[in-house]
């Protein structure tokens, strides 16, 4: 059973003791009914089961950009988003996730999943996107579990709007109902997002479906409007005030039907006027309205009065569900970061102008190009992003950095023209183990806890100070630091032993630097007792996380960018070897190149991926090659992606050559200012940073 809210508690008692009826959503949350209906598949989980099981991984900040102050940092998180909202939920458990106004939770998550449909999706002008590959009841179970947590990370007055396609959008509609209960749905909107692509025989697909949900009774939705072009104000507005030049329409001031209102009479500016139908104005009304204005009253041939609506004071037209009039994303647009499936930043303005408030938290945990979080960034929202492929960090840094040079949202026309305010790039899942062993105790000791999903309860045991719990078991954490000459062998565990005996059960936890470790044993077992040493870094304990740990995926092609993934545990960072040339030669025209005849050259003759795993994992000399970035004009501090070269496009080019046993990534000499930063990736998320300057490639 769900845990109700403070907010829904009062509300249901309120219900009670007024003798009103509970609405229906509460049935299947107060009593152990059956739902009416739901979407059947196979490996469905309960969701105590999902909430419950789903392991959170701590955030390690890498980098601030700006200077926080102290206060709240805007988020860009890269990392498996389901651990990371197991994360972000605890943040909010804690206290630690709140909106400007102090509101726990996320006011306004927006996400747009892969489709799952099993296709290859285009671009502009028919160049390569990408391609899903989950599908089915796998891809249902996906979203479903990151729905649940996102429905719990919702403040009471919040709400969700979930983007999709035709394929699965109708299964993802019962989901949700089932998820947030089918009273909360508010609204499908129809996105246009196609101009259509002339299909010989059958209809075009052109719209998407967005699904809008709320969590509370009282949620934040602020009317939006679309202002009318100047023909439509004229066509609408028809008549012209002689006294003031205003363009105005008219209407009614009488009812249009009312029995009980017989001869009711007004005074309108000095006239005595009587109607059998009623009026919708007060005496009062018209009144202050005729003192307001004294042209407000427009007369009709038969001495009728009916009120003004003036142009200039028209909001607009109010918007609906159906949204064909925005400007869609081309190759050649302002806004275009180069990432597949990026959306309009107009459909995110409408978005989070609808559904939040400055100062509100909104999450998008897909969050690819960073549309999202560039739009809250405009609005004065806080956020958060997460997404698990590096590509989508790296475009969303440079796209955040580099805010104050793209459009204004008011005015196209103009620069937005301010810099981004603080945010931080944490990793989840993936960490850097020189950073970690680098911080001060107490941050160590509360990552280590989190890492292993240890409850931080700090007791005593013969005096022996212990550090938290695992389930019903004591965790200590070595403190290294602390003792620096002291090593974790079979004697620190023996004097252990000597001290807390029979008074612990039958399973003891330490975490402690690899390095200190003097044994290579899991546990050591003492009588009855098994003392577990969980390492740091180790990824895999069999025993202890009965998880099946994955690692993240990182795409080898343009085509496989947006693949959905499911990476469960935590690693550490092994950069992986690399050897290279670099120089100068002739043309080939291999790949999109600036002008000029010269191009640069980097031959990457070795790439070879250092994994931790208890079971060896051997791979081919450019195996796990993902892709490689590149920064044309490095300033000596921040990567700012210019060009991304993919291993699969690489592979294919060397294939073609007489010698194809090495991987040839080739640029225009004209497009490197200064230094060049080369970033190269492994498929599981591993990078090699090289800084190089022209005087590097030789001719």
């Amino acid at each position: 059973m769900r845990k109700l809210s403070e907010q829904e508690i009062e509300r249901v008692v309120s219900l009670l003791r007024e003798g009103k009826p509970l609405p229906e959503d509460y049935k299947t949350v107060l009593f152990d009914t059956k739902k009416e209906y739901e979407l059947i598949y196979a490996d469905k989980e309960r969701e105590e089961d999902i909430l419950a099981d789903t392991m959170a991984v701590p955030l390690q900040p890498i980098k601030t950009f700006g200077n926080g102050n102290g206060g709240w940092a805007n988020m860009l998180i890269f990392g498996d988003n389901l651990q990371v909202l197991k994360t972000l939920l605890q943040m909010k458990q804690e206290g630690k996730l709140k909106n400007a106004d102090g509101t726990p939770g996320v006011r306004l998550v927006y996400i747009d999943p892969p489709f799952a449909t099993r296709q290859e999706f285009r671009g502009s002008q028919d160049q390569k996107a990408y391609q899903d590959k989950i599908a089915g009841s796998k891809f249902l179970e996906f979203l479903r579990k990151r729905l649940v947590f996102l429905r719990e990370l919702l403040s009471e007055d919040g709400s969700i709007y979930v983007h999709l396609d035709y394929k699965k959008a109708h299964y993802v509609k019962t989901l949700m109902d089932e998820i947030f209960s089918e009273t909360k749905f508010e609204s499908e909107i129809v996105f246009k997002r196609t101009l259509g692509h002339h299909l010989a025989k059958g209809m075009d697909n052109m719209t998407d479906s967005i699904f809008l949900y709320r969590k509370g009774e009282n949620w934040i939705f602020n009317q939006s409007y679309q202002t009318l072009t100047e023909e439509e104000l004229k066509e609408k507005f028809s008549f012209v005030e002689k006294e003031t030049g205003r363009r105005f329409t008219h209407e009614k001031l009488e009812q249009s039907s009312n029995v009980y209102s017989k001869g009711e009479i007004r005074i309108i500016n000095g006239r005595r006027v009587t109607t059998n139908l009623g009026w919708r104005w007060t005496q009062e009304t018209f009144d202050k309205r005729t003192a307001e204005n004294p042209y407000v009253i427009f007369w009709t041939e038969d001495g009728r009065p009916r009120y003004k609506r003036y142009a200039d004071e028209y909001e607009g037209r109010k918007i609906g569900n159906l949204w064909d009039d925005i400007e869609l994303i081309s190759s050649n647009s302002s806004e275009a970061v180069g990432y597949p499936t990026q959306k309009p930043e107009a459909l995110l303005d409408r978005i989070i102008k609808a559904s939040s408030n400055p100062g509100d938290i909104v999450l998008d945990c897909f969050a690819g190009s960073g549309t999202t979080q560039a739009v809250a960034e405009k609005l004065d929202r806080r956020w958060i992003g997460v997404d698990c492929g590096k590509l989508a960090i790296y475009t969303m840094q440079k796209r955040l950095l580099n805010i104050a040079k793209s459009k204004d949202l008011e005015n196209p026309e103009k620069k937005y023209g301010k810099p981004p305010k603080p945010f931080t790039l944490y990793n989840a899942g993936l960490y850097d183990y020189k950073m970690i062993k680098e911080l001060p105790w107490e941050q160590y000791r509360d990552f280590a806890l989190k890492l292993f999903q240890c409850r931080d309860e700090k007791h005593e045991i013969s005096k022996i100070e212990l550090d938290g719990y695992l389930g019903a078991d004591s965790v200590m954490v070595f403190n290294y630091q602390k003792h620096k000459d002291a090593v974790l062998g079979r004697g620190f565990i023996d004097d252990l032993h000597k001290y807390l005996g029979d008074k612990i059960g039958r399973r003891f936890f330490i975490i402690a630097p690899a390095a200190s470790v003097q044994f290579l044993e899991d546990y050591i077992e003492k009588g009855k007792t098994k003392y577990f040493v969980l390492r740091i870094p180790y990824s895999i304990i069999e025993e202890i996380h009965n998880r099946g740990f994955t690692k993240l995926k990182q795409p080898v092609s343009e085509m496989d960018v947006n693949d959905t993934v499911d990476a469960v545990g935590f690693d550490f960072i092994q950069v992986p070897a690399v050897e290279c040339q670099y120089f100068i030669e002739d043309k080939k025209g291999q790949l999109g190149l600036g002008k000029g005849t010269k191009e640069c050259v980097i031959k990457i003759e070795k790439f070879e991926s250092r994994v931790i795993s208890r079971k060896p994992l051997e791979f081919a000399n450019l195996e796990t090659l993902s892709m490689v970035m590149l920064d044309y004009d490095f300033d000596g501090e921040v990567f700012d992606l210019d060009e991304v070269f993919y291993a699969e496009d690489l592979k294919r080019h060397a294939l073609r050559e007489p010698e194809g046993n090495s991987y040839e990534v080739r640029f225009a000499e004209d497009k490197v200012k200064g230094q060049i930063m080369i970033i190269y990736i492994d498929i599981f998320g591993n990078e090699k940073r090289e800084v190089k300057t022209m005087s590097d490639f030789s001719k």
